[in-house]
């Protein structure tokens, strides 16, 4: 299968490149991504030899060359990553959310109208569900209910697809994860950044009371989950993706201080931030039923592994607070329409 992949040098894409490369030697990848500062061509560097893999550095808003990349790579499916994510810059820089994840989605269904391809995967997040009151979790018959700028956006994405899919009878899916972790994960996110901030003795800054619920899902969990919707999910339909394991903000940060042997007095608390969502919760019946997908990470086990890599790669984690990134040798062999055949 032919699979172009957007914001596939980002964390969760590039853990989905590295994954499915390594899985079957049946998939070809093109990746598009414009490398902004979450965007990392070193994420990608275990697989940039491979003659199955592709890069190109490209705007998703920009619809010349998204058009020129499919005409160029001619994909069976579209696996799109590619999005502003963080709640914090959404609330500071607004537009540059709406553009990137409404617009540049909008750029990319007119391009998989035009090919066309035969699925078209949008990766969300369940923030679009906003604050779920215990003991529910949200299914994906919910009502969308999203508390900032970025789910605000991601909503309206969703909803640009499931329009796709009934105007033009585009083949469409959409996932929705709870909060993921694991290697290459950019420490802006509450786990990278306690992370690296413990291993080097700095303060770890919890918002409000620390008492916000959310679920976690180890990231590779969640890329095998990406594969098997795409391989058996109905088109047409939306499936959440939760890892099963809810817990308080301020009770990952003391795991994480634990797994760094690190002591709780680094813990500072700091003023909420607005619109903060007291709890995220899914229910995940429906991908387990048409998929047959189980995480199979447990939190305490993906917790210690991810400090592990944390600390065994400090120069990664260096370069990326520095945005001093090695590039693979042939970043620019692909400019637009120039994809060597696979």
């Amino acid at each position: 299968m032919r699979l172009l992949v957007t914001g596939g040098a980002g964390f969760i894409g590039s853990n989905f490149v590295r994954q499915a490369l390594r899985r079957s030697r049946q998939v070809e990848i093109l990746v598009l991504d414009l490398l902004t500062y979450a965007g990392n061509l070193e994420n990608l560097a275990p697989v940039a030899d491979l003659p199955t893999f592709r890069f190109s550095r490209v705007d998703i808003r920009d619809a010349a060359a998204v058009r020129d990349a499919f005409r160029s790579f001619r994909p069976e499916a579209v696996v799109h990553f590619a999005a502003e994510s963080h709640v914090d810059r959404s609330i500071h820089s607004p537009a540059e959310f709406v553009s990137t994840n409404v617009t540049g989605t909008g750029v990319l269904l007119e391009a998989a109208r035009e090919w066309p391809v035969g699925r078209f995967l949008h990766v969300s997040t369940d923030e679009v569900y906003g604050s779920i009151p215990a003991p529910h979790a949200a299914d994906e018959e919910r009502p969308l209910s999203p508390s900032n700028p970025y789910s605000a956006s991601k909503a309206g994405a969703d909803l640009l697809v499931s329009a796709y899919a009934k105007t033009h009878s585009l083949p469409v899916l959409i996932t929705r994860a709870s909060n993921n972790y694991g290697p290459y994960q950019f420490p802006e996110k509450l786990i990278p950044l306690m992370i690296t901030n413990a291993l080097a003795d700095k303060p770890l800054p919890v918002y409000g009371d620390g008492l916000q619920e959310r679920d976690w899902l180890h990231v590779h969990d969640h890329c095998r989950a990406i594969e098997a919707v795409l391989a058996a999910g109905r088109a047409g339909e939306t499936y959440n993706i939760g890892g099963e394991c809810s817990m308080q903000n301020i009770e990952v940060v003391r795991r994480v201080l634990d797994c760094c042997r690190k002591p709780a007095s680094l813990i500072e608390y700091v003023p909420d931030r607005p619109g903060h969502d007291r709890r995220y919760a899914l229910d995940s019946k429906k991908v387990k039923s048409d998929t047959g997908w189980e995480p199979s990470t447990s939190f305490d086990s993906g917790l210690w592994e991810t400090v592990r890599w944390f600390r065994d790669n400090p120069e990664w984690s260096a370069r990326v607070h520095s945005g001093e990134y090695r590039t693979f040798h042939d970043l620019n062999y692909s400019q637009r329409g120039e994809f060597p055949s696979v």
